[in-house]
């Protein structure tokens, strides 16, 4: 696991180069232009170029590109358009179902002195959830794995938000096992429903979650917060690590709370995150 992954995801459309500029200052870890769900069928080809455009020189933060459909009409045209860009940092995959689909991408998105662009697998169905360590441990370039939650939600018939918890466990599980970062939850819909976002990130957290992907700037605070170690996390993890540097091997600190690499482990990663601040 590594401190370095993005906390906070910022998705834009890519047919409105405005936004994206805007984006790009709005304080968010990493911004994903979005060239599918947010971008209207007549305004295709218009976000692929805008995108293009953006992505022709090196940014100041990793921009990802949310690619159309694998399976559909429009994919190679992106991948061909922004997939060896400097200005590119990865590519999200939507809908993937299998590992053939991230292998495919691989071998047609990687440059042809070697190598292949930062992949991600969005899963959004039965069949991909399924299949999710498979498509986790598909391709050395894919980096991590995360649920689509409203599309998995209509392909569930799911109605209450704690239907999908099974399938949130199940994505952390996959990319843990396959060696990943831990993943980042799906994005909360309602922008002025920050107290339901809080409240929502903190059982994500409670998952195994690290970080949200986000729809507007207005929840990358919110969400920060709830990744963010608490002062109380912070003073414990900071007694363990002391008591750890004194004393090798499992001990027991004053407070009768038993220690052993994992815990000491799990302290250092919350002082790395709290470094973030």
């Amino acid at each position: 696991m590594t401190v370095h992954t993005p906390l906070t995801w910022l998705y834009v459309p890519g047919d409105r180069p405005e936004v994206v500029a805007k984006a790009l200052l709005a304080g968010a870890d990493a911004v994903i232009v979005d060239l599918e769900d947010a971008v209207a069928p007549d305004r295709k080809e218009y976000a692929r170029s805008a995108t293009a455009e953006l992505l022709s020189a090196p940014q100041a933060l990793p921009v990802h590109v949310r690619v159309n459909a694998l399976e559909g009409p429009l994919a190679e045209a992106d991948l061909r358009a922004v997939a060896a860009l400097p200005g590119t940092a990865g590519l999200r995959l939507p809908k993937v179902t299998s590992r053939a689909e991230v292998i495919r991408v691989a071998d047609r998105a990687a440059p042809a002195d070697g190598g292949a662009p930062v992949l991600h697998a969005l899963l959004e169905s039965a069949l991909g959830l399924e299949h999710a360590f498979a498509i986790a441990t598909a391709h050395p370039a894919l980096h991590g794995i995360s649920l689509g939650e409203a599309d998995l939600r209509a392909d569930l018939g799911v109605r209450a938000d704690a239907g999908l918890d099974w399938a949130r466990s199940r994505v952390v599980v996959a990319a843990r096992a396959a060696g990943l970062a831990p993943p980042a939850q799906s994005v909360h819909p309602d922008i002025r429903d920050l107290d339901g976002l809080a409240a929502s990130c903190a059982r994500g957290r409670a998952l195994g979650f690290l970080g949200r992907a986000a729809i507007h700037p207005r929840q990358l605070p919110v969400i920060e917060r709830a990744y963010l170690p608490t002062a109380e996390e912070i003073e414990k993890a900071e007694e363990i690590t002391k008591a750890a540097a004194t004393d090798e091997g499992a001990l027991a600190l004053a407070d009768g709370r038993f220690v052993d690499k994992a815990v000491v482990e799990g302290a250092r990663l919350v002082l790395a995150l709290a470094r973030r601040r």
